[in-house]
């Protein structure tokens, strides 16, 4: 890719380090009910997906790890890919027929492990997890209510501060954003794009990809299914 990312990482990162000190602020404030420990991987199962920005930036760590260490983790990352793309149809089957607050509450309970989850139940690039990961521990705001862990101490009913996770989600849509306005890309899809973990790190985030290049711009992965 020709666009220097340098500047939006920086900017990424900075986002991070104030969700890093909003968790921190809440774990000293609730230390009992912050249960999150080293060896503890409940939010490792859970099925989310991630913005441009956070996507690209993990594919940067990941591309600096060395070769035999990136193919084991893209063989989890096909697996966890397609799993996901499954429980994703199955979703959108469903949404016609049944109610939206039970078949997300459904979809919640779903567990496909992360391809980054290592031996020991230890990230392997946990220094550059995404900001989801970073807050799953303590409460959190999501159309208009509070959501936990449901390992944490908190307890149901009873006013905790909770972190208003759309105001961030914006954040990282709008930094997103602005890379593609950057690069001139012209494709919509990628405004609202969401992607799991294991699609960021399969992805091939080349000029091609974003419709820049002579072929189109077809979406590329390494192994799995395509996504745009």
């Amino acid at each position: 890719m020709n666009l220097d990312l340098a500047p939006f990482f920086a900017e990424y990162e900075s986002l991070v380090r104030q969700v890093d000190a909003v968790f921190q602020k809440v774990s000293g404030q609730f230390p009992r009910e912050v249960t999150c420990r080293q060896g503890c991987s409940d939010c490792c199962h859970a099925l989310f997906d991630i913005t441009l920005i956070e996507a690209l930036y993990l594919n940067s760590k990941f591309s600096d790890l060395d070769d035999t260490h990136k193919n084991q983790i893209l063989i989890e990352a096909d697996k966890a890919d397609r799993k996901a793309y499954i429980l994703k149809k199955k979703v959108s089957r469903e949404a016609e027929e049944k109610d939206p607050a039970e078949i997300l509450h459904r979809a919640a309970r779903e567990r496909i492990r992360c391809p980054l989850l290592g031996t020991g139940e230890m990230c392997q690039l946990y220094a550059f997890r995404p900001i989801t990961c970073r807050l799953y521990g303590i409460p959190l705001e999501i159309g208009g209510m509070s959501h936990t862990c449901g390992l944490t101490g908190f307890e149901p009913g009873q006013p905790y501060p909770a972190v208003k996770i759309e105001r961030i989600q914006d954040a990282l849509l709008a930094l997103s954003n602005r890379v593609l306005d950057a690069m001139g890309s012209g494709y919509a899809d990628f405004r609202t794009m969401h992607v799991p973990v294991s699609t960021a790190l399969m992805t091939v985030y080349s000029d091609e990809y974003f419709g820049l290049g002579a072929s189109g711009g077809d979406s590329e992965t390494i192994g799995g299914s395509e996504h745009v």
